[in-house]
């Protein structure tokens, strides 16, 4: 019997592709689409009509949002993770989370070989490549398209020639759309000068006359759960947000960083709700944790990001941050209000139970914690050590 291949399916150009190539190697192809929140229900209907067309024997759709949140994003939001300040790991988190799920169903269906269709130079071929080895080690590892080295010209020359045919957006954008946003690569992308046109983005072009709008964003155990007073849960809240912040023109730009194989990168992005409620969230955040909490959580954080980025996500470290980052939110319950304008929003104000703003010390106004004398004392001590050395050094 032919060897059967397990690929994850997008039914974008790289994936359509390595279902036909496959088929031409002798491989029996079953396509997992993994959906963490891009698909739209008429897409997923077009995945699997297409996988159908390209004659894989078996589709297989996965609703892979609710895990996506539990297991990935939720530490992203306790820590406050943007990638140079500006880019959500939308795609970090999605493809450990689909890798992991194709993993399971081509252990079920008994698949001998795992594929994938990422290039050769960037980041998701080293995703998913360690999380198919670190979990399934046994099965054996076919990238096509890395494999081949083709263009994207190329492979559209491919498809078209065995009368396959793809929208013409995917053919000028290379676009991942998921919960936690959506990346866009293309000409524009590939040149660090470039602007990446509006029409790039999902939302279009922007009215730059939008009216300003305001929204309260509730948070439980660091958790966004309430929108307006209204609970939700998570994925709904994040996609209630992605609507409203899509319009306003809310966490666009473009990133530039450093990829896994050590060369410069750039992709544009478009992410409302990651911004909109890790702003909320670091808000209600220095109103509730100490100063050492804070400091600690900003260099914890950023480096639970980067192993989750870099592909790194299945180290023991890992799992020891995501410890430190869960326990840290233990307070971090309350509301954050906020108002969008056209492309951009203010954080306006933020309460909780756990606020350590006390009503006894007011900053530049008074305190009844302490008294004048006790305030002349603590600054006297406070600069000693630097008395000290000035003095040391005949103060020049």
């Amino acid at each position: 019997m032919n060897p059967h291949a397990m690929l994850a399916f997008s039914g974008g150009l790289d994936t359509t592709f390595c279902v036909l190539w496959l088929r031409e190697k002798g491989f029996r192809v079953t396509t997992a689409t993994v959906d963490t929140g891009g698909f739209s229900a008429p897409e997923l209907v077009r995945i699997e009509a297409l996988s159908a067309q390209l004659g894989a024997e078996r589709h297989i759709t996965v609703d892979g949002r609710s895990e996506l949140f539990a297991s990935y994003l939720r530490f992203l939001v306790y820590g406050n993770v943007l990638r140079g300040g500006l880019y959500p790991l939308s795609v970090s988190a999605e493809r450990v989370c689909q890798a992991r799920r194709v993993v399971e169903l081509a252990k079920i269906l008994g698949a001998e070989t795992l594929v994938h269709g990422s290039t050769g130079a960037g980041n998701d071929q080293v995703r998913f490549d360690v999380a198919f080895r670190a979990l399934a080690p046994e099965l054996a590892l076919v990238t096509p398209i890395r494999e081949l080295g083709l263009s994207r010209d190329e492979e559209m020359a491919y498809v078209a020639a065995r009368g396959i045919t793809l929208p013409e957006k995917m053919r000028a954008y290379s676009i991942n759309e998921g919960l936690w946003g959506t990346s866009i690569g293309g000409r524009e992308t590939h040149d660090s000068w470039a602007e990446l046109p509006e029409v790039a983005y999902p939302g279009g072009e922007i009215d730059e006359a939008l009216p300003t709008r305001e929204f309260t964003l509730g948070f439980e155990l660091g958790i966004p759960n309430r929108l307006d007073g209204q609970e939700l849960a998570p994925v709904t809240l994040i996609q209630a947000l992605n609507e409203i912040g899509r319009t306003y023109g809310i966490g666009r730009g473009v990133h530039l960083g450093d990829t896994i194989l050590g060369i410069k990168g750039r992709v544009g992005f478009e992410a409302p709700a990651p911004h909109l409620i890790i702003s909320a969230h670091r808000e209600l955040e220095k109103l509730v944790l100490t100063g050492q909490q804070l400091f600690w959580k900003e260099s914890l954080g950023n480096l639970y990001g980067s192993l989750l980025h870099e592909g790194r996500f299945f180290d023991p470290l890992a799992r020891d941050l995501e410890a430190f980052l869960e326990s840290s939110q233990a307070t971090v319950t309350g509301e954050v209000r906020v108002r969008l304008h056209s492309r951009s929003f203010s954080v306006l104000g933020v309460r909780s139970p756990y606020s350590l703003m006390s009503a006894c010390a007011s900053y530049g106004e008074g305190s009844r914690l302490w008294d004048g004398a006790e305030a002349a004392g603590f600054t006297k001590l406070y600069g000693i050590a630097q008395t000290l050395a000035m003095g040391a050094r005949g103060r020049t």
